[in-house]
């Protein structure tokens, strides 16, 4: 369900004596190149309550607050409606997080990361809902950004595609990249991601196919899982009363064999998250072949020669190619926008420790933060 920031809801329930009250949770964000950490968020939030509400903000909003995004609200709306954990998304919705926005929506509290959003001016945008007690975090993925994101696309190496240590050159221009030139911020920077079963197990439905379910093989590289594999999904999705959807994964070897350059820009365990976490997608076969085998399709069937091939137009142009291309044309205002944010970042943990270091009631000074 979509809704619009400006309109008005009202989700109240006539409760009898022994009906549990669903819980109403609400999330917020900019969602811009939406990847696994994102759905993780998502998916740890929805545990917290019954009902998942999530407000995107639009284009206007983060270019006022952080800089022009990569993609556009009507991308990032559809994008974060995919996510199988979201119930609900809120068009437009405000930057800064206020108790009238979760009183519009009927949820009882907010959740975030881990780290901190500021506004323009350098402010903690959930500092009202903290104060009143209806704030509550959830742990940040380590191992991914959009920070690490963009600078595979624009370094170019194929350091993402192990789990070795990272080449000299890469970690020192992750290490760098957008950074402001006095210090890091915990909260913008490059780690490297470590899979493990409990990731997979976390993000996977559990579901056997059932008797009169349609069950669909689509494979591919799915690599940065964009709105261009979302309409196709769903696309594919529509073909069925019952769709069981079972997505085939390239393993990055074979994805780099017919791709070339840096590509995949996610490697194979990272893709796998991103795809798990898309709702129309009950399965996933890691390292499935490029050519889909009879071996394979005993369990799935050879498809053209069967008849049971089809070609579905997604509607959309996006590919992973036309991504890259978006962030070349536009490094350096997205690494101005980088040094700004981790900026303010550096200015708010400057003064906490301040804080915490002088007696009670003691003023406290706050340094400029560092322009790019």
């Amino acid at each position: 369900m979509i809704r619009n920031g400006h309109g008005t809801t009202d989700s109240s329930k006539n409760l009898g004596p022994g009906t549990k009250r669903t819980v109403r949770v609400w999330c917020d964000g900019c969602y811009d190149m939406v990847h696994y950490g994102h759905s993780n968020q998502l998916r740890q939030a929805r545990a917290m309550g019954d009902y998942l509400v999530v407000g995107v903000h639009n284009d206007e909003e983060i270019a006022k607050h952080k800089g022009p995004p990569v993609f556009t609200q009507e991308e990032r709306y559809k994008m974060v409606q995919a996510i199988k954990w979201v119930d609900e998304i809120v068009a437009g919705a405000p930057y800064v997080t206020a108790l009238e926005t979760l009183d519009k929506y009927n949820c009882d509290f907010c959740v975030h990361g881990n780290d901190i959003t500021l506004t323009v001016d350098g402010r903690d945008t959930y500092e009202e809902v903290k104060k009143a007690g209806r704030y509550r975090e959830c742990k940040r993925t380590q191992g991914v950004s959009t920070t690490d994101l963009v600078g595979r696309m624009l370094l170019m190496t194929k350091a993402h595609h192990s789990s070795r240590e990272l080449p000299s050159e890469y970690q020192e221009y992750t290490d760098s990249f957008g950074k402001c030139p006095r210090s890091h911020s915990p909260w913008t920077g490059v780690s490297q991601f470590l899979q493990t079963s409990q990731k997979i197990i976390q993000f996977a439905s559990g579901k056997e196919p059932e008797p009169g379910d349609t069950i669909i093989y689509v494979a591919g590289a799915f690599d940065l899982f964009h709105i261009g594999h979302v309409s196709f999904l769903e696309k594919v999705y529509q073909l069925a009363e019952r769709p069981y959807i079972i997505a085939g994964l390239h393993f990055d070897q074979e994805v780099n064999h017919y791709k070339g350059k840096n590509y995949p820009i996610m490697n194979v365990h990272e893709r796998t998250l991103s795809v798990l976490a898309c709702r129309y997608v009950a399965e996933v076969v890691i390292g499935a072949p490029y050519a889909v085998t009879a071996n394979l399709l005993d369990h799935f069937k050879e498809p053209k020669r069967r008849g049971i091939f089809r070609q579905i137009d997604s509607g959309n142009d996006l590919t992973t190619d036309l991504i890259v291309q978006r962030i070349i044309k536009n490094r350096l205002e997205y690494e101005a926008r980088n040094q700004k944010k981790e900026a303010r970042e550096l200015a708010v943990l400057e003064a906490i420790k301040k804080r915490e270091a002088m007696p009670e009631g003691a003023a406290v000074q706050v340094e400029g933060p560092c322009e790019a």
